[in-house]
């Protein structure tokens, strides 16, 4: 066990120093990491952001449901207790029907005609807010208030909870498969970087074999070095997203206190942060992994 660990150890440590050999390469192959990760990754938190701000949103849809003419006290209060003891609604109004024709009386346009009105035609009603804006939360509500009792119509408008359910499914399904694509592109960029190590150390790789090196310990030092820079190019992606979000919020604050509210677009949390250095590490280690690979058969290959 400790021979393995000083192994490692000494690999590590060698690494390390052909990183401090080499600043300014080491330096522009994990900025190309960083921006390549941080595309998905700042896409991925903003329509994160945005589905908190939609969650958050203060001009909900209005879930209007109205009782038929005959529905008495006994209904409405029935109708109360189901609307407290429903987990999906947030907080409702109850309007009788002779505040809804008040409301019509004192609208100029209206007022002549229930002047001429012989007797109240309008329901009682509720006014119900969810306490999810989700389309799916809100339809089930529509759904299940259409069996109650005594009530004769619900009306719902949840379009733009549709609209922005489906843009939000878009953006996350097209963000899966930029980041598909970029870690593609992250495994390309470090077998590339690989191969031009090894090529340096070609010899000395060559003259490893011939005294008996194995294959894992020639390919150990390489694929701690594509582990380095993909978890560097992480770290620097989280940087690159984190300044950006800076500047946002300032242009962000401005725009929020027209409108007397206030809202910052918040970073990776760190369960999200050290998963995206974990898969940066990851992918590193496999594009050094594939680019030492070939070499070592192709140097087997050769060899017989």
């Amino acid at each position: 066990m400790m021979a393995w660990l000083s192994i490692n150890f000494h690999a590590l440590a060698a690494t390390l120093r052909k990183l401090a050999g080499s600043p300014l390469s080491s330096f522009f192959s994990i900025c190309v990491i960083g921006i390549a990760l941080s595309l998905p990754t700042g896409i991925f938190v903003l329509l994160q952001n945005i589905e908190t701000l939609s969650g958050n949103f203060t001009g909900s849809p209005q879930i209007s449901l109205f009782l038929s003419k005959d529905a008495g006290s006994a209904e409405v209060s029935e109708i109360e207790k189901r609307l407290k003891g429903n987990p999906g609604v947030d907080h409702f109004r109850f309007v009788p029907k002779e505040e809804a024709l008040g409301e019509f009386r004192k609208d100029a346009e209206f007022s002549d005609v229930v002047t001429s009105l012989s007797q109240n035609p309008l329901p009682d009603a509720f006014v119900v807010f969810a306490r999810e804006n989700s389309a799916k939360n809100l339809e089930n509500l529509h759904q299940e208030m259409l069996k109650w009792p005594k009530v004769a119509h619900v009306q719902l408008d949840s379009n733009w909870a549709r609209k922005l359910d489906s843009f939000l499914k878009l953006g996350h399904v097209a963000t899966s498969i930029l980041a598909v694509l970029l870690g593609f592109a992250l495994i390309f960029i470090t077998f590339n970087t690989i191969r031009l190590q090894i090529l340096t150390q070609k010899d000395e790789i060559e003259v490893a074999k011939l005294i008996g090196a194995t294959n894992t310990f020639i390919r150990r030092p390489f694929l701690y070095l594509g582990a380095l820079q993909g978890l560097a190019g992480g770290i620097a992606a989280w940087g690159i997203i984190a300044a950006g979000l800076h500047f946002m919020n300032g242009a962000i604050q401005e725009l929020a206190e027209l409108y007397s509210t206030r809202f910052i677009l918040a970073n990776l949390g760190i369960r999200e942060s050290l998963l995206l250095f974990f898969l940066s590490a990851c992918l590193g280690w496999l594009g050094a992994w594939l680019s030492v690979s070939r070499h070592l058969w192709q140097l087997d290959s050769g060899s017989q």
